[in-house]
């Protein structure tokens, strides 16, 4: 599998694999970065397209303002510039809401649409967002705080997550991008005030509610992969019950998955691969 690092459009982009068919143009989450799709490109063949998101890895000195619009506006830019002209939209978590906007403004430029545990608005919030987000994503959102001495704290740090219990080279490869280069005071490359405001447009925003309310009239199939577990691999997922969503989006389940060894564990990226290549299985 071959696989580079190009700036385009503005963005850090890795690129995995080499054009045999309709690319796939893959979105990460909220404090995610591109090499949350290594194990999904491993397991595809074809050509996989993943923009470190401003704020985020490689882009992450890129300023805001920042919101679903702007990051599926950037990732569209991203297909103009390598001359994509239609693509396969993926998106984990937060990456669900970006593709889903972009696939709704933009419906001729996809082929399908796969949202991995992310992408359908959550319930309306009555408390403030910064602290449910806090709540919610726990260890992700906390390292933002840390400086670590070296790469065994970065990796300590994370084996103690309670859904990355699994750790493999997919796991270590993408925390190890999360901090850069260096060997010394380490930091995740992550800008926090971009990450407050997308957390709070993915909750609040109207953008990503009318790219679902519209799901069932766009010419083009769109499937929802749902992790059994959750964030920190709770028996409750992110999603609650997929059967509520059956009627609006084709549903895969994939039991024992959490929200993250959905793309990091070989055998769960092997069922996203296939619902790239075929939808739903």
């Amino acid at each position: 599998m071959t696989y580079r690092l190009e700036q385009v459009a503005g963005l850090t982009v890795g690129v995995w694999g080499e054009p045999n068919g309709t690319p796939v143009l893959a979105i990460h989450g909220i404090t995610a970065n591109h090499q949350s799709w290594k194990a999904i490109a491993d397991a595809y063949d074809g050509q996989i397209i993943a923009p470190d998101l401003r704020g985020r890895g490689g882009s992450w000195e890129l300023p805001g303002p920042s919101s679903m619009e702007r990051h599926a506006e950037d990732a569209l830019a991203v297909l103009d510039e390598l001359g994509v002209e239609k693509a396969i939209i993926a998106g984990h978590s937060m990456g669900g809401f970006v593709a889903s906007v972009l696939a709704h403004r933009h419906p001729e430029r996809v082929e399908r649409l796969v949202l991995v545990d992310g992408g359908i608005p959550f319930p309306p919030i009555e408390d403030d967002v910064d602290r449910v987000m806090e709540a919610i994503l726990g260890p992700a959102l906390s390292r933002l705080e840390i400086t670590w001495p070296d790469r065994e704290a970065v990796h300590l740090f994370w084996k103690a997550h309670p859904a990355l219990s699994d750790w493999n080279s997919y796991v270590e490869a993408y925390v190890d991008y999360d901090v850069g280069d260096g060997e010394t005071d380490l930091r995740s490359r992550i800008a926090p005030e971009i990450i407050r405001a997308d957390g709070r447009d993915m909750h609040l925003g109207q953008a990503a509610k009318d790219a679902y309310a519209d799901l069932p009239n766009q010419p083009f199939p769109a499937v929802f992969l749902h992790a059994e577990r959750g964030l920190l691999n709770e028996s409750t997922s992110l999603y609650g019950d997929p059967a509520k969503y059956e009627d609006h989006i084709a549903v895969e389940r994939l039991p024992g998955s959490n929200h993250y060894t959905i793309l990091f564990q070989p055998q769960y990226a092997a069922a996203v691969a296939r619902a790239l290549t075929n939808g739903a299985s």
